[in-house]
């Protein structure tokens, strides 16, 4: 009983500081690529996996889906913004900076293909999302429109990473074991592609 009356003050704690501040560094990690993100949800999964209270995955999943959503809302927004100004802006070149050519021309014929889908898929693989992201703001969609497509794909996203971090959490009796092996998965989901490029070498099309 004594064990349980000290661990609850500290755990109310941890939860009055910890979702904030994953709000927070989710919402800037979708605006500005230094955040790694899913790493952050996943191991928030471990965390909540190893607590005693109730609706504490329930929390960090509702916190990092919202998070994203209003990241890629205001990213896009912004970037909406520079589409229509005469000079520009700094936001929109920072999009296209991390959009390269080759990614872009490939979301471009996915979306116009498959439409809303293509978002879902583009936050779940790595380095899909900006190059969908400016593909949607250079064919015209309102903010209205891609975010109606955006928010089932923030939410897959979260729940992706909250199931890494869950999984961590259970393979581990401690909750720092398991927030290891959660980064260290995410970490390899997202070299995954860039090496797989490395090994398989350039296509046909790139060649040329």
């Amino acid at each position: 009983m004594a064990q349980s009356a000290s661990t609850t003050p500290a755990e109310s704690t941890q939860q009055a500081i910890g979702y904030p501040t994953l709000f927070l560094l989710v919402l800037l990690g979708a605006l500005v690529p230094v955040v790694p993100t899913g790493a952050l949800v996943s191991s928030a999964a471990v965390v909540a996996f190893h607590q005693t209270a109730p609706f504490a995955l329930a929390l960090v999943f509702v916190t990092a889906s919202l998070a994203a959503f209003c990241g890629d809302a205001a990213l896009y927004w912004l970037g909406r913004r520079g589409v229509g100004s005469k000079n520009g802006s700094r936001w929109l070149a920072a999009i296209r900076a991390r959009a390269p050519e080759d990614r872009l021309e490939k979301a471009q014929e996915r979306l116009a293909e498959h439409n809303v889908a293509v978002l879902v898929l583009s936050r779940l693989v790595p380095a899909g999302r900006i190059p969908v992201m400016l593909a949607c703001i250079l064919a015209g969609w309102p903010l209205r429109r891609f975010a109606r497509g955006n928010l089932p794909a923030c939410l897959a996203w979260a729940v992706t990473y909250q199931l890494i971090g869950i999984l961590g959490g259970s393979l581990f009796p401690e909750p720092w074991e398991g927030i290891v092996a959660a980064i260290a998965l995410t970490v390899a989901i997202s070299a995954a592609p860039m090496l797989w490029r490395r090994v398989r070498g350039p296509s046909e099309s790139e060649a040329h």
